[in-house]
């Protein structure tokens, strides 16, 4: 007789056990989904677009955790990376690519392409200080762009904006 109870007691927590964990695994996708859509609001608000142009959500996604790290000279990592650090772990998580480590690199191995005819992952290159092809961002939509700045670390900046119209040098695509 005990042995039944048993029996009944372990199967009962078994169902509420697996019931929980089945819930659990609901709320994390709904979790998932929202944090997905706070970010495609977010970036369509920061982009100025619609939230339905913000299609590539492992590219925004990926942008989000990365914004606001600082800026080091040949840093990879979030403890701090420069322009072409980023870029390179950009291309590798979010295009299963591989890139060259150095901007001039990047600009060698890159298709050039005009302003008017940037896409979303098309890399953008700036001549700083009247150093030919210095830094590089991604392009994201709007003349919008993503990069890691001396001053601010990784952050979004617009190609309209006095200083990178001037030092703007070309588009690339790999």
């Amino acid at each position: 007789m005990k042995w039944t109870y048993l029996l009944i007691f372990g199967a009962a927590i078994g169902v509420l056990t697996l019931g929980a964990c089945g819930s659990s695994k609901k709320t994390n996708q709904r979790s998932s989904k929202h944090a997905n859509t706070s970010v495609q609001s977010k970036f369509a608000t920061k982009l100025g677009v619609s939230a339905a142009s913000i299609k590539n959500e492992r590219l925004y996604v990926f942008i989000d955790q990365w914004e606001g790290v600082p800026y080091a000279f040949g840093g990879v990592s979030k403890s701090g990376v420069d322009c072409s650090g980023f870029v390179s772990n950009l291309y590798r998580d979010v295009y299963q690519k591989q890139l060259p480590r150095t901007t001039s690199e990047l600009a060698k191995k890159s298709k050039k392409v005009s302003k008017s005819n940037l896409k979303e992952g098309d890399l953008v290159f700036f001549d700083i200080n009247g150093k030919k092809t210095s830094h590089v961002g991604v392009y994201l939509q709007n003349n919008k762009f993503v990069h890691a700045s001396t001053s601010k670390g990784v952050i979004v900046s617009d190609l309209t904006n006095p200083y990178y119209q001037k030092a703007f040098s070309r588009g690339g695509k790999l």
